[in-house]
């Protein structure tokens, strides 16, 4: 089993990369400096991983890409198709599918439009992220960058495929899952390896390109990693909601229903705010199928105060995105109720 790997994340549309009334153009073969967006990717850490895995969302991406990679000498790079699926796509679902392809104990996704990324940050990440579930990097203003993590593998292909299942695409839900969680700064350390931060730069629309712009961090002031630890990921309860959501949707709403209330049970027994929220919303959504509407909103409840909790916990370290979102999912259940 290797170490370290990376997975580089080329299947999105791209939408704000394309220019209005003209035909669709592909982000990660845009070049920059004479070399397509996806080389850079992969050249930026291919000597300090075990492998490297491109995601892409299509066999004929598959097949464009290696060819275009083969033209710089890049042949120990896999590729994988995301997993097809009618119900969700998204960060979530090629992250899951990436990860499934691969061996390393950690694994880095980056998006293929992050051309700058140095070798010594990508390092000092996989160095601060032993022990973790997921390393983030935290801005000061309480914004993360959700592409760009470190992933225990064994623990997230957990997280990744109960998200998947539950039909949550998100990117921020894979730290929100996570239950032992470190928000790297890039204040101290990393900006001693990267003074103007130009490892973040994303090219996001076509005048990226040409205008390169690094994050702009209003306040100076140095700040350490933070660390959240949430207890231990309960992997068999992850296990027990994926087989909950598939009873759901073959019709059995009593076995899913049962199958929602331990779990939800179990999860606010142990505190794992977020998982009891989303034990509670997919009992409640069980219960309108029985249909039993007093007790779904009974469930609703449940969870709108465990992500509430949740959320809370995210405001004390201030992570304000996360916090953003657990309120969001928190304010939605409440308006389930009335």
């Amino acid at each position: 089993m290797s170490s370290r790997a990376a997975l580089v994340l080329a299947g999105g549309s791209a939408k704000r990369f394309q220019a209005q009334h003209h035909t669709w153009q592909d982000k990660a073969l845009a070049e920059l400096e004479g070399k397509p967006l996806l080389v850079h990717a992969i050249q930026n850490l291919q000597d300090i991983v075990d492998e490297v895995v491109v995601c892409v969302n299509s066999a004929e991406r598959k097949a464009q890409y290696s060819q275009v990679i083969a033209k710089y000498g890049l042949d120990d790079v896999n590729f994988v198709v995301d997993e097809k699926s009618s119900l969700i796509n998204g960060p979530s679902l090629a992250i899951m599918s990436g990860l499934q392809a691969l061996s390393a104990m950690y694994c880095l996704t980056v998006p293929c439009d992050m051309p700058f990324l140095k070798q010594e940050v990508a390092d000092y990440m996989f160095k601060v992220a032993e022990g973790f579930d997921v390393a983030v990097r935290m801005w000061p203003d309480g914004t993360l960058t959700t592409l760009l993590m470190i992933l225990r593998r064994s623990n997230s292909i957990e997280i990744t495929q109960t998200l998947c299942a539950l039909k949550k695409p998100r990117a921020d839900s894979i730290p929100r899952a996570a239950s032992k969680l470190l928000l790297i700064s890039p204040l101290r350390e990393i900006k001693k390896l990267d003074q103007e931060l130009k490892s973040f730069i994303n090219i996001n629309r076509k005048e990226d390109l040409a205008k390169l712009q690094s994050h702009r961090i209003e306040e100076e002031a140095e700040t350490d990693n933070l660390k959240l630890n949430k207890g231990d990921l309960p992997v068999s309860d992850l296990r027990l909601i994926r087989e909950g959501q598939k009873k759901l949707d073959e019709g059995k709403f009593l076995e899913a229903r049962n199958i929602f209330a331990s779990c939800t049970d179990d999860f606010e027994t142990q505190n794992i705010a977020f998982w009891a929220g989303v034990s509670a919303e997919k009992l409640g959504e069980s219960l309108l199928k029985v249909p039993s509407a007093a007790k779904a909103r009974e469930a609703y409840l449940h969870a709108a105060k465990n992500y509430q909790t949740e959320a809370e916990m995210y405001i004390i370290k201030g992570c304000r995105l996360l916090a953003d979102r657990a309120l969001a999912d928190s304010l939605w259940y409440q308006l389930q109720i009335k």
